[in-house]
């Protein structure tokens, strides 16, 4: 960075840049976070300076913030992002366009606190430049905070009792079902289906006995027939016998 500096300072700035760009291609570095802040604040002031190059010089720091965006989607890089374009004259839609960008990302990721302060800093920027229905269509996103306990567990396993903790509800999340929600449906259909299935076995049950039933009174009723008829040939005979 001191390089690029002294580069810069003396007018050589495609020098300097060409630093730059050997320091962030490194595989390793100490503090990369930094190195990026200053590079893109290089370009900004480049930006700045340039007479008629306006353009050209937020295509460099564009660019610059979509590289780093491969390297890290941090919510600190998102805000940047949008807040530099949100800082340049008509330039609130290309920041509300990297806000969608990274609310989305980080909603993707269930990052919750990072997602609320991407909210905060752009809501304070709806309220500075833009207007009553952006700034509403941000703080119908802003979630509720909610007061929730969990059990502590210590590192042999063993329960060491409840704790307190902060949760947030945003709006446009899905609606998961509690635990005791997802119990009580499974209750549910496990009864359905035992109900079913005794009322499938009371009708096969019934079907196979009413079939039996029926079958041996057609055949008591046939022999009772029979049983009649052999009575009365015997009184005949007995009457020819006579």
């Amino acid at each position: 960075m001191d390089f690029a500096g002294l580069e810069r300072g003396v007018g050589e700035k495609e020098r300097g840049r060409a630093v730059l760009e050997l320091a962030i291609a490194q595989p390793a570095l100490d503090m990369p976070e930094k190195l990026w802040k200053y590079y893109i604040d290089f370009e900004m002031e480049e930006e700045k300076e340039e007479e008629g190059g306006e353009e050209e010089g937020h295509g460099r720091v564009c660019a610059l913030f979509e590289r780093l965006l491969e390297r890290t989607k941090h919510v600190k890089v998102w805000m940047s992002f949008a807040l530099y374009e949100g800082g340049r004259d008509g330039g609130m839609e290309a920041a509300r366009a990297v806000f969608r960008r990274g609310y989305a990302h980080l909603k993707e990721q269930e990052l919750k606190e990072e997602r609320l302060l991407l909210l905060d800093a752009w809501r304070g920027l709806e309220k500075e430049k833009g207007d009553r229905e952006s700034l509403a269509a941000v703080e119908a996103k802003v979630p509720q905070k909610l007061k929730k306990k969990r059990m502590v567990v210590g590192e042999d396993g063993r329960e060491e009792g409840w704790e307190e903790y902060y949760d947030y509800a945003f709006p446009d999340d899905e609606v998961r079902p509690s635990g005791l929600a997802i119990l009580q449906k499974a209750q549910a259909w496990k009864e359905a289906m035992a109900a079913a299935k005794a009322k499938k076995g009371g009708k096969e049950d019934g079907g196979v006995f009413g079939g039996e039933m029926e079958e041996m009174g057609r055949g008591g009723g046939k022999r009772k027939r029979g049983e009649g008829e052999g009575k009365e040939e015997e009184e005949d005979m007995e009457e020819d016998g006579m």
